[in-house]
């Protein structure tokens, strides 16, 4: 079986996909922007939809996890709905739900030490850190919830071999919503997405588990930021996690239309998104990285497949 170390939001390389820009989706191309810790940066104008950052919006900012830019982007924009006055919980899929305590007691050490916090809640996961710093420390800085929101890997993986009620226990799967399971389409779609993410290189019959996983996952991240909807909360995770088709905002089907926002961050020369997947998306330029399907190929060549 496949761990489950892959992320929405890593890709395989196409050469057939499609390129389009960023006049296509009426967004702008990305500059180089600072952190959220950084006041001073230059920035880009800001879009219509981020008028909707205030009072009790949910809003879900995904990432490519490896790029740079959408970290910085996404920094810059938080940063401006802050300084506006939006006080939201964030809740953070780059930090497993185990680890909660251990960012309390690092808030409660070093209140405004966002590398400290790091060191002792989520270090040992493989994220982009030194991306995702300057927006943790902006979240120190304003003094906003922070949130753990992922399952821990260990949990996710026993998810792809088992039942929700052998790993999370019937009254957590009816809490979260797990014991009414998607529809075909929808369980249909997840899979396809993770076929996709693992460049067609999964066992079909590890698809099933793998999307049980996923449901679960967004399941949790769903039923946080209910628990914060009267102040308004941010969901940052990847791209995936924020499609209205699949992701997060499924589990959130009790939540008004104007309440509820999803925004996709992606990279130039992806596939667009189908119509309806997101409000609004921003583009930036595709991080540098080796072909990540490379190892997946290597690894059907030595399993003689």
């Amino acid at each position: 079986m496949t761990e489950l170390h892959s992320r929405p939001g890593q890709k395989c390389f196409d050469r057939r996909r499609r390129r389009f820009s960023a006049a296509a989706l009426g967004t702008v191309a990305l500059q180089s922007f600072s952190g959220c810790a950084s006041p001073g940066a230059a920035t880009a104008a800001a879009q219509p939809w981020e008028a909707r950052l205030q009072g009790p919006t949910l809003a879900l900012l995904g990432e490519v996890h490896d790029n740079a830019e959408h970290h910085r982007r996404r920094g810059a924009i938080l940063r401006r709905a802050f300084e506006a006055g939006w006080r939201p919980a964030v809740v953070m899929e780059q930090f497993d739900t185990d680890r909660q305590a251990d960012i309390e007691r690092s808030r409660s050490e070093r209140p405004l030490d966002a590398a400290y916090l790091i060191a002792n809640a989520g270090a040992v996961r493989g994220w982009s850190w030194a991306d995702l710093e300057p927006m943790i420390a902006c979240v120190l800085q304003f003094d906003l919830p922070l949130l753990a929101g992922n399952l821990p890997r260990t949990m996710s993986a026993r998810l792809a071999r088992e039942s929700y009620d052998a790993v999370l226990g019937a009254e957590r799967v009816r809490e979260l919503g797990l014991n009414a399971p998607p529809d075909p389409a929808w369980q249909a779609a997840q899979e396809h997405a993770i076929d996709l993410g693992h460049c067609g290189a999964l066992p079909r019959g590890a698809l099933a588990g793998m999307a049980r996983a996923q449901f679960a996952r967004d399941a949790v991240m769903a039923q946080l930021l209910r628990k914060h909807a009267a102040r308004g909360a941010v969901l940052l995770a990847g791209t995936g996690h924020v499609r209205r088709d699949i992701g997060v905002p499924r589990w959130l089907a009790t939540v008004s239309a104007q309440d509820l926002l999803a925004v996709g961050f992606v990279e130039a020369g992806d596939e667009p998104p189908a119509p309806g997947q997101f409000d609004a998306v921003v583009i930036a330029a595709p991080a540098p990285r080796d072909d990540p399907c490379a190892a997946f190929r290597a690894r059907r060549v030595r399993a003689g497949a």
